[in-house]
């Protein structure tokens, strides 16, 4: 299993990311929450609104998760992946079943 934690601009890119991930089976579940990001910029703390996306799947799907991100936005972003030690056996029968192996 992989999780990918995903930093977009608004709710609406993450609504339409996590959708398309889910049509095209690279998902078996997402969320997505707003958060405030602080940042150096040219020289200056900047702070704004951004959202965070977090996409649950198995491994082998990155270049085709990012693939969809780029077909959604255009600006440099945050996706990084982390790999569980081990998740619940429930979710784990529920992924195997909604996303194939790679």
């Amino acid at each position: 299993m992989k999780l990918y934690y995903i930093t977009l601009n608004t709710s609406d890119e993450a609504r339409q990311i996590s959708q398309a991930l889910l049509q095209q089976q690279l998902a078996v579940c997402t969320n997505w929450f707003p958060i405030t990001c602080a940042y150096r910029w040219e020289g200056k703390i900047v702070e704004e609104p951004e959202t965070v996306l977090i996409v649950k799947t198995q491994s082998g799907y990155r270049e085709a998760i990012e693939e969809v991100i780029r077909q959604h936005i255009s600006y440099t972003n945050l996706i990084a992946e982390i790999s569980p030690e081990s998740i619940n056996e429930g979710f784990f029968n529920w992924l195997n079943a909604e996303v194939p192996l790679k």
